[in-house]
């Protein structure tokens, strides 16, 4: 909000609170409503059905990696209707899948880890791919070991991380635990390769700047009913070539070529 010239404790108040676990959401979704908040800015999909939940009237800004039409929280992308708006970066979890399957074309049974719902896109990419889907599901960040073992198990080919809001500070870890159980693994943040994973693909830009738009937007009059859904519109690809080598796979040259930058 500083490129609005706005200060806190000038120009706005925030009121923060940090969910250690989904169970602890609706309560604080409840005492932010309490405070009669101006606008609740929300990350992920679980504290954005909670803020939901809670108000029908307060506007809500919301970053999430999933489908927030698919997950009922807007009408539509172009017309969010209600009170509900946001930023939504996780509409492309079936390209991770693509981009791994055209570096790596000999993989065929690729593991995932699930949080949630199944993502439906990424199942319907892998039936296109011909590529055999091996869904693990994680609770907590504790369950990652457990999913690699797993994965072992199964004698998978590859891994894909998918865009989970929690997963994201745990990256590091989740990129190191694939490079030792000896898989390839993309994620969707280049955090990810940047750690050690073998390849990223995302959005170039993080939601923060596009989410203080709409907040200045709404506190300055505008209903989130009419602001659109916003979506990434550029993406990189980063591909760790020193995993590559420890991993003993040979990304396919094409696929090099088209990356946007290639650690050495």
């Amino acid at each position: 909000m500083r490129g609005f010239n706005w200060v806190e404790n000038q120009d706005l108040k925030i009121e923060a609170r940090y969910a250690g676990s989904e169970d602890q959401l609706a309560t604080f979704a409840a005492e932010l409503v309490g405070l009669k908040m101006d606008l609740i800015l929300t990350q992920g999909t679980a504290a954005t059905r909670a803020a939901k939940q809670a108000t029908e009237t307060i506007p809500i800004v919301f970053s999430v990696g999933s489908d927030p039409v698919q997950e009922g929280l807007v009408t539509s992308l172009p017309h969010p209707g209600g009170n509900l708006t946001g930023f939504a970066y996780g509409l492309y979890e079936e390209k991770l899948l693509e981009k791994l399957k055209a570096a790596l074309p000999a993989i065929s049974r690729v593991a995932y880890p699930i949080y949630g719902e199944p993502d439906s896109a990424i199942q319907r990419a892998a039936k296109t791919l011909g590529v055999k889907l091996n869904g693990i599901s994680v609770k907590g960040p504790e369950d990652f070991g457990h999913f690699f073992a797993e994965a072992r198990r199964a004698k998978a080919d590859a891994v894909v991380i998918q865009d989970v809001a929690w997963f994201g500070a745990h990256l590091e870890r989740i990129a190191a635990e694939a490079t030792m159980s000896h898989l390839p693994a993309i994620g969707y943040r280049r955090a990810f390769a940047e750690a050690g994973g073998l390849m990223s693909y995302g959005p170039a830009i993080q939601s923060a700047p596009r989410l203080a738009v709409q907040v200045y937007k709404i506190l300055n009059g505008a209903k989130p009913a009419d602001l659109p859904v916003e979506q990434p519109t550029i993406f990189e690809l980063v591909i760790n070539l020193k995993t590559a080598k420890t991993l003993g796979v040979t990304i396919e040259p094409i696929v090099l070529q088209s990356a946007h930058e290639v650690i050495q």
